[in-house]
């Protein structure tokens, strides 16, 4: 099986010391040297907590890199939990917790895009979107995909190959309004043309 390759980084010696140990032990990964992430699948990334300078290191790392990022540290709080996803934290263990096995299959969860969260986070990132749907997105409209259910119906029967006239008259719009939905969709999220907005919804999951 091939390895997944990462990089470690840390915000005192003490936490990247012992994360090094755990992660050099673990058969299935292949720890790269901390200034070489252009192989690199994973960032370990190990603190104390989230403060205002660890923050800014994983906002850097994520402009220029773009890793998913498994966060080891002593606690968070639901505040931080958002700045973290923000950052492209995906996975994150608390450090009392940790261990080589653990540590490890958070890792390979990373590479494979998933993600892996302790079970008070989760209800925490929930509510949170709970909340975001409710207050901020339906108030215009809106659901968790950033579409609005018209522009959901559009781009699914775009996917199923209908043409204009054709969406117009299954949804009962004019040509007009189905052309101005599909721009706005275009236009709002900078996709180049149809092909690229169902395209796009498709990867998303959006449709």
């Amino acid at each position: 099986m091939e390895k997944v390759r990462l990089v470690l980084q840390a915000s005192d010696p003490f936490s990247y010391a012992g994360l090094d140990s755990f992660l050099r032990s673990c058969p299935a990964l292949e720890l790269l040297p901390s200034d070489d992430r252009t192989g690199a699948q994973v960032m370990v990334f190990g603190c104390e907590q989230l403060t205002v300078d660890v923050v800014a290191m994983l906002r850097r790392s994520a402009a220029e890199t773009g890793l998913p990022v498994v966060l080891v540290l002593r606690e968070i709080t639901e505040s931080e939990l958002l700045t973290a996803v923000e950052c492209r934290v995906v996975a994150i263990l608390p450090r009392a917790a940790v261990t080589a096995d653990r540590l490890a299959h958070s890792v390979v969860a990373a590479a494979g895009g998933g993600g892996i969260m302790p079970p008070n986070l989760v209800g925490e990132l929930l509510k949170h979107i709970e909340r975001l749907q409710r207050e901020v997105l339906a108030p215009h409209g809106l659901n968790a995909s950033g579409l609005t259910p018209r522009e959901v119906d559009v781009l699914r029967l775009m996917a199923d190959g209908f043409d204009t006239g054709e969406i117009a008259g299954k949804l009962c719009y004019s040509e007009r309004t189905v052309k101005n939905v599909i721009y706005g969709v275009t236009h709002r999220l900078k996709l180049r043309n149809r092909s690229h907005a169902v395209a796009y919804a498709l990867r998303a999951g959006m449709i």
